[in-house]
């Protein structure tokens, strides 16, 4: 795999991970899918989860939705250690 086959399936995979955790996110809030992506995209989890030089994307759906509901609780000493 070269590095811009890399590129475009780390973003896919970040791609399907924020839309799995916005709907999630819409159904905990009782909100809609397009209200929790709309929210979701404005935290740093999801900046941190864009940025392929995180690599959060290859974690889990659930890894990322729990640093999305710390960051939300404002535990950012936890959401730092995750």
């Amino acid at each position: 795999m070269d590095d811009e086959q890399l590129a475009q399936a780390m973003e896919f995979l970040a791609d399907m991970t924020a839309a799995e955790v916005a709907r999630r996110y819409a159904r905990q809030k009782g909100i809609s899918v397009t209200e929790g992506l709309r929210r979701f995209m404005a935290t740093r989890t999801y900046a941190l989860l864009m940025d392929p030089e995180s690599y959060l994307a290859l974690e889990s759906t659930e890894y990322t939705q729990d640093m999305l509901d710390v960051e939300e609780k404002g535990d950012t000493e936890r959401w730092m250690a995750i």
